[in-house]
């Protein structure tokens, strides 16, 4: 490298900035307090994002007695407290825009049936030319267990699910029994077999 090149004369450094002497840290604003004061504390309501600064004694005196909700009401308090969870935003309630209303959500129409066209009455069951068969119910496999243990048909009622489990349970209860096991143990599976069937929506 030669230190008599032309190039050198368009290099350009950039020129030290001269150090800012450090701040000293502010004064407790606490009255009478002159250490440094470097731990924030909120001003309070309404004045959001704005800080005291104390010294360490003093901020936790000033948040031992801070309250957010000073000089309001009880009412007031319980109105705040409900508008956060909606992060203080407006709300309305389902339904009131015409818009919303009027919407396939809160229409009295079935889903699809604005949409499909149904010329021989299959959908609605409106076919002129012989009954609808009703539909059979696919069951799921502990469903057709449970159907079995109660000793019904998959077509049965809702009622007549009930009034099997009630016929069942009077029969196989511990206290009519005798204190037999193998009855004890029939006992708890209809008592399985009609809370899934009732979870399920059979009854």
């Amino acid at each position: 490298m030669r230190l008599d090149s032309k190039y050198f004369d368009r290099i350009r450094t950039r020129r030290k900035r001269e150090q800012e002497p450090e701040q000293a840290p502010p004064s407790c604003q606490w009255d009478g307090c002159d250490k440094k004061g470097v731990h924030r504390a909120p001003v309070g309501r309404n004045a959001e994002g704005q800080f005291f600064l104390f010294c360490f004694e003093h901020v936790k005196d000033y948040n031992k007695g801070y309250n957010y909700f000073s000089g309001l009401s009880d009412g007031e308090i319980a109105r705040y407290q409900k508008e956060a969870i909606t992060g203080h935003r407006p709300t309305w309630t389902v339904g009131v825009n015409k818009s919303a209303k009027d919407s396939p959500l809160q229409s009295d129409m079935r889903s699809g049936s604005y949409r499909v066209r149904d010329p021989f009455g299959f959908v609605n069951g409106t076919k002129s030319n012989g009954p609808r068969f009703p539909e059979q119910r696919k069951l799921k496999t502990l469903e057709a267990k449970a159907f079995d243990t109660m000793g019904l048909e998959a077509s049965a009622t809702s009622s007549e699910i009930k009034s099997r489990y009630k016929e069942l349970v009077k029969k196989h209860h511990p206290d009519a029994n005798g204190g037999d096991r193998g009855s004890e143990e029939r006992f708890r599976a209809v008592i399985q077999a009609y809370q899934l069937l009732k979870q399920n929506g059979f009854c």
